[in-house]
């Protein structure tokens, strides 16, 4: 790190040659079948989390405003409650929000450390120079990793609340939200805590203009993923041939984006091993962003072995924060 190499590191869980080769079997296995797709997870180079963090600023992006209005009311209740020696963050990104739960637990006495886990390692050392220069009494040790294969390697130090924001778990495919919960149950004491972030159902036409910004932005962060398979693979993606599309798809209540072909083509993937060929008008699933209701939090998670203890939403009831605890509840795979 640049700055108080002390009080802020990375540890890299995965080094770039694994990290390469995962994103080419994901690739590989992601545009050889009937609907082809790539994991949203390559959107976060470091261009694609320097357009995210303007798509939090869109005056249709609703999201980032509604969850901060949440943890600016609460978070130091939440604090008082919990006084974590840690604070772990999945997926944390810039870690803008997050600086309201650091606060917040100083000031109720709570620990010192921070652990954001990403795969984006420009994300993690701009945030961890960033928050160690404006809290001396803050320790960052940030870890580049993936939260299918790093969680359970994450070090302890005290008693631990493990956040994960934005909604971010609505880019999980059910079954994957119960594996994720799984994973996490295994991280947690019976002191510990979970504290998820999840965009509530609403009417399409909110949800819709959330993901279709008029000024192109969103656009312009889908289509970064090609731009990344392009760079790491040597693929040939005409990345300006692709015309983003997201639609609110009702029965799944869930937001499907993804890139559109202008005309047929076939583009060489060397480093996947691979030919894709497309179809005019054939879309490549990017994302998918689920919207929530509390019974189906609840469900999922009593399935798991965590209970929920708070649900807190904005004002508007658009937006939630759940804290959860582990249960001693049988889970439904009997684990």
């Amino acid at each position: 790190m640049s700055r108080s190499p002390d009080r802020a590191t990375i540890t890299r869980m995965t080094e770039a040659p694994a990290l390469r080769g995962r994103l080419a079997e994901d690739v590989r296995d992601g545009l050889s079948g009937a609907q082809k797709h790539l994991p949203s997870k390559y959107f976060y180079d470091a261009r694609g989390s320097e357009l995210f963090e303007r798509i939090t600023e869109l005056p249709e992006y609703y999201l980032t405003r509604k969850e901060t209005s949440i943890l600016e009311r609460d978070a130091d209740a939440i604090m008082d409650a919990l006084r974590p020696g840690e604070l772990v963050e999945i997926g944390s990104g810039s870690s803008r929000k997050t600086r309201i739960l650091l606060e917040a637990m100083h000031r109720a006495g709570g620990g010192d450390r921070y652990v954001p886990l990403d795969v984006s390692d420009a994300a993690l050392r701009a945030a961890a120079d960033a928050l160690v220069e404006s809290y001396p009494w803050l320790t960052v040790r940030a870890i580049r990793g993936d939260l299918k294969t790093d969680l359970a390697s994450i070090p302890r130090h005290g008693r631990r609340l493990v956040i994960f924001l934005g909604s971010t778990i609505g880019n999980l495919h059910p079954e994957e939200r119960l594996t994720f919960y799984r994973r996490v149950r295994t991280m947690l004491t019976a002191d510990d805590r979970l504290m998820v972030g999840y965009d509530l159902v609403k009417k399409k036409e909110l949800l819709e203009r959330a993901y279709n910004d008029s000024s192109g932005v969103t656009a312009e962060f889908n289509r970064n993923i090609l731009a990344v398979v392009n760079r790491e693979l040597g693929a040939a993606f005409p990345i300006e041939e692709f015309r983003h599309v997201s639609r609110y798809d009702d029965a799944e209540d869930r937001i499907v984006s993804g890139l559109a072909a202008s005309r047929a083509m076939t583009v060489p993937v060397p480093g996947a091993g691979i030919e894709v060929h497309l179809d005019e008008g054939e879309v490549i699933r990017t994302e998918i962003s689920a919207k929530f209701t509390r019974e189906i939090v609840v469900g999922e998670m009593e399935a798991c072995g965590l209970a929920l203890e708070s649900w807190r939403t904005d004002d508007d009831g658009w937006f939630a924060l759940a804290v959860s605890t582990r249960s001693d509840e049988r889970m439904e795979d009997g684990r």
